[in-house]
């Protein structure tokens, strides 16, 4: 049985630095359980470590990818009941791959309403959001999100609501974002609309941010001094300035906080993101084989995308 994997054996560009290589499947380590995918999602946080901006931690030769579904078809016998089931092997090997290997506590099982094109997209921005949510409650406050149109974004504003945000507004980059964020009950700005922006900041109490760059100081500049800015990403490849020492300054990390979760803090946590997502509005996705990865990231990087391509394992 052999195994098609998508690696990278050293940092650049992705495009340039990924290569499609196939090996047999190893032996599987006692205590794990092995999933054969079925799809792995596109992600910015699967693409930028590629490009070494986290080497600090990340070290290559890896397979790509951080999440996706697939089905269990062999399993340690505490875990026999798994065979032929749904999970998403989390938190270990890369996932844009044929077949995973995962410790089997960490295994997440997949609920039959579940459609797997969704539960391929459970973990990364799902479990950022809640958990940013929670650090930084939004009950009461007016919040302001950038990259408003991203998956991360859209759950974090139609969530933030539900926990009772006072208002919430976000900053797209293309007008494709604008309709679908007003459905959701966030009030909608572009990123060129450089005197709104500064309206909508001056007046905000927590902000979630994901680009840095010129967007990230123009916000801080204007906001209050008793408001929260919280850093989770940077898109914009820029870091952003701080001239003042308030307002606060937080920066988000998922990897930092899943250290601190055992298994059953771990399982309970999708026990709350499933309902969830189930009522939330999420991407479109769109499916390529896992042949055309390459087609894949450049759909991925087309401005205004509204969709999510997930790559097919199988």
């Amino acid at each position: 049985m052999n195994n098609i994997a998508i690696w990278y054996r050293y940092f650049g560009i992705p495009e340039q630095t990924l290569e499609l290589e196939t090996a047999p499947v190893g032996l599987l380590t006692p205590g794990f359980m092995r999933v054969r995918m079925q799809f792995s999602p596109m992600n910015a946080s699967d693409l930028t470590p590629i490009t070494g901006a986290y080497g600090h931690r990340v070290v290559p030769p890896l397979v790509a990818g951080y999440e996706g579904v697939g089905e269990v078809i062999a399993a340690p016998e505490s875990w026999s009941h798994l065979v032929g089931k749904r999970v998403l092997p989390l938190r270990g090997q890369g996932t844009w791959q044929s077949f995973v290997d995962c410790r089997s506590e960490f295994a997440i099982p997949v609920s039959d309403w579940i459609p797997s094109d969704l539960a391929a997209r459970a973990y990364i921005n799902p479990v950022a959001a809640l958990m940013m949510l929670r650090l930084y409650v939004p009950e009461g406050k007016r919040v302001l999100l950038t990259a408003a149109g991203s998956d991360c974004g859209l759950l974090l504003g139609q969530w933030a609501i539900r926990l009772g945000a006072r208002s919430v507004t976000g900053i797209h980059r293309s007008t494709a974002h604008a309709t679908r964020l007003a459905a959701c009950g966030i009030t909608s700005v572009s990123q060129k609309d450089a005197g709104a922006i500064r309206r909508f900041a001056s007046e905000s109490d927590l902000v979630f941010d994901a680009t840095g760059g010129e967007l990230a100081t123009a916000i801080l500049q204007q906001l209050p001094e008793s408001s929260t800015f919280v850093c989770y990403g940077l898109l914009s490849g820029i870091p952003f300035k701080q001239q003042h020492p308030r307002p606060l300054v937080r920066w988000f990390h998922l990897r930092n906080y899943l250290d601190g979760l055992n298994s059953r803090q771990w399982h309970s946590l999708f026990s709350e993101i499933w309902p969830l997502l189930n009522t939330s509005m999420y991407s479109d996705s769109v499916r390529y084989p896992v042949t055309s990865w390459k087609e894949a990231i450049c759909f991925y990087r087309e401005p205004g995308r509204s969709a999510k391509p997930l790559l097919v394992m199988n």
